[in-house]
Order: structure tokens, then sequence, then C-alpha cells
């Protein structure tokens, strides 16, 4: 049960976590993902005492009553509310170690943001402790990354990864298990959403939520026009509140004003991609000709982006399969294999 293995007397179990500003990954040796939920926390507007965390904190976001309000702790990268995201990291960590059994040996691996403070690391670690950690790694999410893609990062080869998440993009280039190049871009899936948002109330003066301009990005965000002109846009309905009458309203939403909303954060996503390449080592610039850009992260199915950095950097520019989750795949080979990954955890 639980991924245990013997160690002497007693027993251990191996978890890696990836802390995203969206969603909170965990991984568990012998079971694999077992957890995925949104890091939003629900509190009390009282004493900010936790009433709910991950999904059903989310469902609760602009529909809480006065009492209760919900809120992302983490935001752009940042931890606003340091508190909060140690009760909420504690929780999820939790719910996987379900028994802590006498002597139970926990290994926890953390990937996180490389622009991270000293202070938000305590607090990573303190919570996991509190969890019923026994000792507590944390990981800079590019290395995490390039591991989860499936690449041998303890070799000369130079890797650049570009991780686009809820809160920042982090991009690193990696190689003989360090990160040679590490920036942390403060846009990501949340400032595209805010984009969104509020292209629609200048264009339309209807006001919409996070949630409804997170969907309307699934459902119609790319950076180029798909098919032949008109023919190839695509439209759906949304629903917000009009800010003259202050009544509900509807309205049909083009991808046409998708791609206008969403030109600024897309290119400060790409101008983040050449400073990195500028800033490359002269002995890494042939690996990465060779082996091009590799996307990872949910703001890497955006439709055409890799297309979009391919033409501006001159490289070849790939999507991770499934690049949701190879950051917390890339904590799992991590715990799976410690003794030769150690030297990339802090």
């Amino acid at each position: 049960m639980f991924g245990f293995i013997p160690v002497g007397k007693r027993f251990s179990t191996a978890i890696g976590v990836d802390l995203g500003t969206g969603n909170t990954l965990v991984h568990l040796r012998g079971k694999g993902i077992v957890l995925n939920e949104p890091s939003v926390v629900a509190v009390s507007t009282e004493d900010r005492t936790v009433r709910a965390v991950g999904l059903e904190a989310k469902r609760m976001l602009g529909r809480t009553p006065a009492s209760v309000e919900a809120v992302r702790p983490i935001r752009d990268g940042v931890i606003a509310e340091v508190s909060l995201v140690e009760e909420m990291l504690r929780l999820f960590l939790k719910r996987v170690i379900r028994n802590r059994l006498a002597g139970l040996r926990v290994r926890v691996v953390v990937a996180v943001p490389t622009g991270l403070t000293a202070l938000e690391r305590r607090a990573i670690r303190s919570s996991a402790l509190a969890a019923g950690a026994t000792e507590v790694h944390l990981v800079p999410e590019p290395i995490a990354a390039a591991l989860g893609v499936g690449y041998a990062v303890d070799t000369p080869t130079g890797h650049m990864l570009v991780g686009i998440g809820g809160g920042t993009t982090e991009i690193g280039v990696v190689a003989l298990g360090g990160l040679l190049y590490g920036a942390s871009i403060r846009v990501g899936g949340d400032r595209i959403d805010r984009a969104i948002a509020a292209h629609v109330r200048r264009a339309y003066g209807l006001l919409i939520g996070e949630p409804t301009a997170e969907l309307v990005k699934i459902q119609l965000g790319a950076i180029e026009e798909e098919g032949d002109g008109a023919e190839g846009e695509r439209a759906v309905e949304v629903r917000g509140r009009d800010l003259v009458s202050g009544l509900p309203t509807r309205i049909a939403l083009r991808s046409a004003d998708v791609r206008e909303a969403i030109q600024e954060p897309v290119q400060q996503i790409v101008a983040g991609v050449l400073r990195a390449l500028e800033a490359t080592p002269p002995e890494l610039a042939a690996d990465i000709i060779e082996r091009g850009i590799t996307l990872t992260g949910g703001g890497a199915l955006l439709a055409g982006l890799d297309r979009l950095i391919e033409r501006h950097a001159g490289v070849p520019v790939r999507v991770a399969e499934d690049p949701l989750t190879c950051v917390v795949r890339g904590t799992a080979r991590i715990v799976d294999d410690f003794d030769r990954f150690a030297a990339l955890v802090a």
C-alpha cells in the first residue's frame, strides 16, 4: 500500500509535488498521480480559517457569501499568503499520507518556481513536515520538467524548456545536473485569463469572472486564425453582467476577439524566450539549435504558440507529451531514483 519500501526495519514512502499557481499535483510512488486539484483555498473572512481547499474551494470562486472568500494563495508565481499555502499543502498531503504509522518515513520532493524567496521555501518545507513528511526537498521547476520529459539532465547536452503555468512562465537551460540559466516571468495562464476578461469588458461592456474567462481561453484560445477567413472563425456564448444596465446578459464571443485579447501576454512570453536564448552559453547553442525548445505546462496547449515561438527564435519548438504533468512526473523520477538525482535538489 502507498508505495512503501523497506528501509532497515522501517518503511518509507516517496511523494513528488508540483505546487503550481493553477493546480497542485501529487505523485505517490507505486500509485502514480493521486491528486490533481486547483490551488484554491476558501477561508472565513472573519478569522481566515480554512473552510475548503482544491476543487471544492474553486467552485466557490465568485459565488461565496460575505462570510467566506475563495482565494488563490499563489498569484503570478508568488506566495501571496504564506499561511494559506502552508495549510493547503498540508491538507493535500494529508489526503495522501492517510495513515501515519509509527516509524513511517516519508520523503517529499516539491517542484518550485526559480524565483521563490527564502521565506516561501521555509513555508513549503514546514507545511510538508506538518503533514507528516520526514524529509522535504525542493527542486527548480525547469529541472523537474526536463526530467518529466525524459531528458538525461546529468549529461553535458543542453536542453531548453519553457514551462507556461498558471502564474509564471519558467524558462530554463539544463545541463550537467544544473540550471545553467533560469528565469521566471510573471506571465502565464492567469494573466491570459485576465486579458480576455478585460477585452470583453472594454469591447462589449460585459463583466465576466475568472472561471468564464478560463473557459473561453480553453475553447477559443489560439494564436493564429484557423481555417480560411471568416469560415475558420469559431464563437461561444458568454454570459455575464452588463456594465450599463447591471443586468445579466449574454454575447457571442468570437475567436478573433480572443486572439486580439491575448496578444500582449503572449508577446511577453516570446520576449522572455528570446532573452533566454541570448543569455545561453555559446557552448550550448548548438544543442538548442539541434534539439530545439520544449514547451511544458498548461499554456503549451495554446494553439499555435509553438509555431509563433519557432518563427521568432529560429529554432525548432515542440510541445511535450502531456505537458500538464511534466513537472510532477519529474519529481517522481527524483523520488524513484533519489541517490542518482540527490544533487539536483536542495
